[in-house]
């Protein structure tokens, strides 16, 4: 197969890290990770939003397109859990939102998207992952990451109206939807296979298929 790049979209605790792992090891992908660990907003982030939603908005950009380009220029294919267009149509649109990106901030933030990202090169496939809100807490309870101590159901349906507003006009290229709630492919094989085979499919251009 030709070299792709692969993004993994989703609302939080969809699956978008386990698969990322996972289909790059069945595969034999490089993988690409969300910045946490190293991102130095996060903690001023958490104590105050509103003061510093700008800067972390604008660390993530700045670490994602850099990934992306990163990851397009790697001679093998590759797979990135969590996409630049998120950052900008989702969170920051959910910190907008909630009163904690100004006006200003937040158009200045979207002038810097658009001239970024209309220069990277497109990707071959988003997979993007759904699941009911119910379970997504469920499953951000059972990991019980301290940063996720504080996301409310609320907060992720937010979120996912705002995912559905996005994917339902995302062109940039073809997009395999997966449903993750009757999906395990953590804990069964099979399940996996099944997702690896779907995403070759939709690689091939066969038609796609919604779990």
């Amino acid at each position: 197969m030709a070299k792709r790049l692969i993004l993994v979209a989703g609302n939080i605790g969809s699956g978008k890290t386990s698969l990322t792992e996972r289909i790059g090891q069945q595969l034999g992908w490089r993988t690409a990770y969300e910045s946490v660990a190293d991102n130095p907003y996060l903690p001023n982030f958490y104590e105050n939003m509103a003061q510093w939603s700008f800067h972390l908005q604008i660390f993530f950009l700045g670490h994602r397109a850099e990934q992306h380009l990163d990851m397009w220029n790697a001679p093998q294919s590759a797979i990135i859990d969590r996409s630049i267009y998120e950052d900008a149509y989702i969170f920051a649109r959910a910190l907008y939102h909630m009163g904690n990106l100004s006006e200003l901030d937040y158009q200045s933030y979207l002038k810097v998207f658009h001239l970024i990202t209309r220069n990277l090169p497109p990707p071959s496939l988003l997979i993007y992952l759904k699941a009911p809100v119910a379970l997504l807490m469920e499953r951000i309870r059972k990991r019980a990451r301290n940063i996720e101590t504080s996301i409310t159901e609320e907060y992720l349906s937010l979120l996912e109206s705002f995912y559905d507003d996005w994917i339902s006009t995302f062109d940039i290229c073809p997009v395999l939807t997966l449903r993750t709630d009757d999906l395990d492919f953590v804990h069964h094989k099979r399940h996996l296979t099944t997702v690896v085979n779907r995403v070759q499919e939709k690689l091939a251009g066969k038609e796609e298929i919604v779990f």
